[in-house]
């Protein structure tokens, strides 16, 4: 059988960043995780890799003024917390911000990380200042992106590994947790045959053995319910979103499951906040796909024209890059679960990105040739990804001309939805706004903002023009799906991660870290995130179970 100090269950974000900090204190620790070895790093190593940081220089030379203040302003007035069970998730987003404008930067930066120049100005809310949003840009995406994010942390669990603190099992997929007199003992489960997929793949569920073993603590890192569509739907707030969308795609592999957050719960732990998510509007579905039903999130600047089904033009704030689960609750409220960007090339060339490491390979390669080359030196064109899903994207209408593009849409929807002499009003309408730095249009008033920032000026934000001018075409219509990703809510925590019960009081040798448990306390975001958000929830509640005194 066995035995450690601490057993932590998922080899994502969080439980490296716990077993990290845990091998430093010289304690052992077994990390289980149901997929291979090749799948270390979870999620993370999927993403941008953006961190939400505070007054920091990378923000300071791009001409940004921040402070802890102003982004609690802008964090409290996103998160809307309004429940009693808030209280633990208020204290995390209070601690996270202290982090975030202190030691977060110094640290990560002392372990190699390094970061994109360039501050991305993510959520930008788009209604009131006491409201939902980021004042500032915030965004900083790590070189290498999530990989690069990830790559510290396995450096020090595996030289940990080495010396024979960590113990990793791969294959071994939790099915208990061993309680005795109310206290965490150990784990149970399943040896699972080994299975050479492709990372993020899916793989068997082929049962060779069984297994156990014993610990004074257990850490349950083992991420959210975002690649369970059946569980997504019975957690959608349909009070406050509406109904749950019929078509979704996923924007994360089969393994985020939510298993273990069931099994927790059956040990002790209490989910709250479980309504509280995170769905992206963006969506479009992989033309080359790693994982089931897999999309990818569309990472916009603010100059799309964002239509409903009908081809009706979504209200402010429904911007492009603004306000995320407003534009869910209105795009729902159409009755159908998708809308459209409508755009010309030179947009797509200037603003689209996409979400992840794999469609950001000059990013993720963390050299700035490449991202000279495939940004700056690439010609005429979108970075080579976004022209490739611009080639083959199912989502995609390209078109010379209106009339080519209406037709597009509506074959590809199978309807006839869209109607051309109601966009072409709506498109001069728009494009008659374009020819002064003055205008009533809300969108284009946003466009001239974010252009007074050079960030964006320089590599996010078009500058106005005509849509139905040809020398700006072609046009382009993109099919957004809603896209499943982050569970906000999730096992309620303490400062030192520990779970807490149903009674209040904390679990003996109990914890959870990163999406289980609300990326802090079971929900330190409230009902918004603000970016940069998740992947900094998991690197600091790992690291808050790792020293804790309390788990070893």
């Amino acid at each position: 059988m066995d035995t450690a100090d601490v057993i932590i269950v998922g080899g994502g974000l969080a439980g490296l960043a716990a077993a990290a900090e845990l091998g430093d204190r010289g304690k052992s620790v077994l990390l289980l995780d149901q997929e291979p070895e090749h799948f270390l790093g979870g999620q993370a190593f999927w993403s941008l890799g953006g961190l939400f940081m505070v007054d920091t220089p990378e923000q300071r030379r791009m001409g940004i003024r921040d402070s802890r203040d102003l982004a609690a302003a802008d964090w409290m007035g996103s998160a809307q917390f309004d429940r009693p069970e808030d209280a633990w998730p208020r204290k995390w987003a209070e601690a996270y911000l202290d982090f975030a404008a202190g030691e977060m930067r110094p640290w990560l930066h002392a372990m190699g990380m390094r970061w994109f120049p360039v501050v991305g100005w993510a959520e930008r809310g788009g209604a009131f200042a006491a409201g939902h949003g980021n004042s500032v840009p915030r965004f900083h995406i790590t070189w290498g992106t999530g990989p690069g994010a990830m790559a510290p942390f396995e450096r020090r669990v595996r030289a940990h590994a080495e010396s024979g603190l960590i113990r990793m099992r791969f294959r071994h997929r939790v099915s208990r947790i061993l309680m005795e007199n109310g206290a965490a003992k150990g784990a149970a489960g399943e040896i699972l045959a080994p299975d050479p997929t492709e990372r993020g793949g899916s793989t068997s569920r082929d049962v060779t053995g069984d297994f156990e073993c014993r610990a004074a603590a257990v850490l349950v890192s083992s991420g959210g319910i975002g690649g369970n569509l059946d569980l997504v739907r019975q957690a959608w707030p349909v009070d406050r979103l509406g109904r749950a969308p019929a078509r979704m795609v996923a924007g994360v592999p089969a393994h985020v499951d939510g298993r273990m957050i069931g099994i927790s719960q059956q040990a002790g732990g209490q989910v709250i906040n479980g309504d509280r998510m995170w769905h992206y509007t963006e969506g479009v579905r992989n033309w080359s796909p790693i994982w089931p039903n897999h999309g990818i999130r569309i990472l916009p600047g603010p100059s799309s024209l964002w239509l409903s089904a009908r081809g009706h033009r979504l209200p402010p704030p429904c911007l492009p890059g603004f306000d995320t689960l407003t534009t869910l609750r209105e795009i729902l409220k159409t009755g159908h679960d998708y809308s459209w960007f409508v755009l010309t090339q030179k947009i797509i060339e200037k603003e689209f990105a996409l979400s992840g490491s794999e469609q950001n390979p000059d990013l993720t390669s963390g050299r700035w040739l490449e991202v000279i080359r495939s940004r700056l030196l690439s010609g005429k064109g979108a970075p080579a990804p976004v022209e490739a899903f611009k080639r083959h994207g199912e989502d995609f209408v390209v078109a010379d001309s209106l009339s080519g593009l209406v037709r597009g849409m509506n074959r590809l929807t199978g309807s006839d939805l869209i109607d051309e002499t109601d966009l072409a009003t709506l498109i001069r309408t728009r494009d008659g706004q374009v020819d002064n730095p003055f205008t009533k249009d809300a969108q284009l008033m946003a466009i001239h903002a974010a252009r007074n920032y050079r960030g964006d000026r320089l590599l996010r934000t078009a500058k106005p023009h005509r849509f139905l001018d040809p020398a700006n075409g072609p046009l382009i219509a993109v099919r957004l799906n809603i896209l499943t990703r982050k569970t906000l809510g999730g096992l309620q925590t303490n400062l030192d991660s520990q779970m807490i019960g149903a009674d209040g009081s904390p679990i003996p040798g109990l914890f959870a870290a990163g999406e289980a448990a609300g990326f802090g306390g079971g929900g330190y975001h409230g009902y918004n995130a603000l970016e940069g958000t998740f992947l900094g929830g998991c690197i600091f509640s790992g690291r808050a179970a790792g020293r804790a005194a309390s788990i070893a």
